[in-house]
């Protein structure tokens, strides 16, 4: 079988803006290639919002544009429609304010494209629940903003199963601190079924602002110490599985501490060896995960969707099974208002 690739999936955004060159660069030296989420009537914005980094990418085969209406299949559409469904008949959604702007959200990513019945009833209830309103294109529906983000997460979530179908290694990652929030509230709102407790980990700055390194330049660093950066996310990944086998807090809190030094350790000795070899002196960057340790019972819909997120030995081959755990996790690099020394 092909080696799977390491695919860095953008989100919640479908594409990124002038500014963030560095920060998508960065991506490089962890992943094979970068991926975002596009509608195809949306296709050429991502070249005009970054007109130099994301064509170049896409031409040299390091951008790939997933169109909705082929990447969500009916399995996704189906699972995305079961946990919308479960988060409003749990509330969640009940106290957000109704008076705000409501932002378009393509059909094709709310699943119309895979299951047009699944889409129109889940569109219906948010309909019902006045946190959507009729289409005014045809091609986008307006949601509520906070409904709006939360289905792009769980998107983005889900599209590691969807990887996994397709024999790719799909990994969340975003420089939006405020989408990884909406993630963290979603996994441990109080009334959501089989509630666990949420891993949060905030790791050490391990790569730097790459605005005026040249890609030819980064793609030769990354070359000559992609062992090491992909030894560091394995590390990350190990870790993360480890901690969702952890009950207890007080046992949690001690493998953090046990582990920190290690991982901290590898961290600077990528940041040094960048440092030297790409002449980066300017403005850190922080890696950082945060996922959930989740309880499947019988009934969950969202339970069901981390079963098919599974980490590593935290997968589940049946969410039928009570009591089963399994590990959602995305990736967070944002910038820090600070000079590396």
């Amino acid at each position: 079988m092909t080696q799977r690739l390491d695919v860095a999936y953008y989100y919640p955004a479908p594409f990124w803006g002038m500014g963030q060159d560095g920060w998508v660069k960065s991506l490089l030296l962890f992943f094979d290639k970068i991926s975002i989420l596009l509608p195809g009537y949306m296709y050429g914005r991502h070249h005009f919002a970054d007109p130099v980094l994301a064509e170049l990418l896409e031409d040299q085969g390091l951008l790939e544009v997933l169109e909705p209406t082929k990447w969500i299949d009916h399995d996704m559409a189906k699972k995305l429609a079961e946990t919308v469904s479960g988060l409003l008949a749990n509330g969640l959604f009940d106290e957000l304010p109704r008076d705000v702007h409501f932002a378009e959200l393509s059909r094709s990513r709310i699943g119309y494209g895979a299951d047009v019945d699944l889409a129109e009833s889940l569109v219906s209830e948010l309909q019902a629940k006045q946190l959507a309103k009729p289409s005014e294109d045809g091609v986008s529906v307006p949601l509520h903003p906070t409904v709006r983000t939360t289905i792009l997460v769980i998107l983005a979530q889900l599209a590691r199963s969807a990887g996994n179908r397709r024999n790719l290694s799909i990994h969340p990652a975003t420089q939006d601190g405020c989408a990884l929030k909406d993630l963290i509230d979603t996994l441990s709102n109080e009334r959501m079924p089989s509630r666990s407790n949420v891993v949060v980990l905030d790791l050490e700055p391990v790569s730097f602002n790459l605005d005026s390194v040249p890609l030819d330049e980064l793609l030769q660093f990354r070359t000559e110490n992609q062992t090491s950066h992909r030894a560091y996310m394995r590390d990350l990944r190990g870790f993360m599985a480890e901690l969702s086998d952890v009950d207890s807090s007080e046992e949690r809190g001690a493998l953090l501490l046990q582990r920190r030094q290690e991982i901290s350790d590898a961290a600077h000795e990528l940041q040094r060896s960048t440092r030297i070899a790409l002449g980066v002196n300017l403005a850190s960057w922080s890696l950082g995960i945060a996922g959930s340790a989740w309880s499947v019972t019988t009934g969950d819909p969202f339970g069901a969707v981390l079963a098919a997120l599974g980490l590593g030995s935290g997968a589940v081959s049946s969410i039928a099974t009570a009591s089963t755990k399994v590990t959602a996790y995305s990736y967070l690099f944002q910038a820090q208002r600070t000079f590396a020394k």
